[in-house]
């Protein structure tokens, strides 16, 4: 039987060098008070736990929203301690990435509206990645992710990032780490299994595992993703050279983010070839093992390096808040 309205209770989990605890608590105390809920708990995140533990506790204490205050390290170890517990996650923007934000076409300047949406939104149902990471020491974790993984020259990308450099410019700071990466052979040799197809070997600079599609900047780099089919949409970059980098810039900047986005684009689209330094592939299920050890990350953090990944599709297994106007045109419970 569904609590009434004034028995409700939500959490927030926040990470307090994000965000601004004095404003958050002045907007969500406001906001639980006019929906009619019970007073909200807090939890902060710390070096030592990011939001797993306190998401737990805060389950445990009924909590029937959790918020979602902080980076996307913090959205992911909430929505981690949620998988599959039907309490819902409601995400308020900060940070330098926001990617889930981004993909769900969440407000990302407006903390009022998306704490609103917190108490008053619909419940949407959308997948996670799950992945096993093994170490060279055989060691294994195992992690979700919301949007994207990925080994190779992006996790190295990312690995490299000055992280107080990325405090004041945000994802410019990528711009050095890139310049960084970029110096030396950054080819690859992997072997991989997608579902139950046999085991591939492929030449690749990086490869990516996305839930979704879309990365900061407005860049659309799965144009085929989608959040809630139960399926990853994966793509693996092997660029030779200058000429190869430019191929992958036009595909993604131009044709993904600009003609894919109108009628007449899609059109010219038709007339354009594939071109090889792209390989877009489907599936519920991939293995990966490189020749050598390589970097990995999970949305936009680093994971160390490892010998070997297997991650699969976990459907519909987090529910999180939307606008309450968007249940129309979007699937929800």
């Amino acid at each position: 039987m569904a609590s009434t309205p004034s028995a409700r209770t939500a959490a927030v989990v926040y990470n307090p060098v994000k965000v601004d605890v004095e404003a958050l608590k002045s907007v969500v105390n406001a906001q639980a008070a006019e929906s009619g809920w019970g007073e909200t708990r807090w939890y902060e995140t710390t070096e030592e736990d990011p939001g797993g533990g306190q998401t737990k506790e805060a389950v445990d204490s009924g909590a029937d929203v959790v918020l979602a205050a902080g980076g996307d390290g913090t959205v992911r170890a909430v929505a981690e301690a949620l998988r599959d517990t039907g309490v819902p996650i409601a995400l308020l923007p900060s940070g330098t990435g926001n990617l889930l934000a981004r993909n769900l076409n969440l407000t990302l300047a407006n903390l009022p509206e998306s704490v609103a949406t917190a108490f008053t939104g619909a419940d949407r149902k959308i997948d996670l990645g799950i992945v096993e990471i093994e170490r060279s020491d055989a060691s294994r974790d195992r992690h979700v992710f919301l949007v994207m993984a990925g080994l190779g020259l992006d996790a190295k990308m990312i690995a490299n990032t000055n992280p107080d450099l990325k405090k004041r410019v945000g994802w410019l700071a990528y711009v050095d780490a890139i310049v960084r990466s970029l110096r030396g052979s950054n080819r690859l040799r992997i072997r991989f299994r997608l579902d139950e197809e046999a085991p591939r070997s492929l030449r690749v600079n990086t490869i990516l595992i996305g839930n979704c599609g879309s990365l900061p900047a407005n860049i659309l780099l799965l144009p085929e993703a989608a959040v809630d089919d139960g399926l990853f949409d994966i793509v693996a970059l092997r660029p030779d050279g200058l000429i190869g980098w430019l191929q992958i810039w036009v595909k993604i900047v131009w044709e993904n983010g600009v003609l894919r986005r109108t009628v007449v684009g899609r059109k010219l689209m038709g007339k354009t070839k594939e071109v090889r330094t792209l390989r877009y592939m489907k599936g519920k299920q991939i293995i990966i093992r490189p020749e050598t050890p390589q970097e990995f990350q999970l949305d936009g953090d680093s994971f160390g390096t490892v010998s070997a990944v297997r991650s699969w599709v976990d459907p519909s297994a987090l529910t999180v808040k939307i606008p309450a106007d968007e249940a129309d045109v979007l699937p929800t419970e």
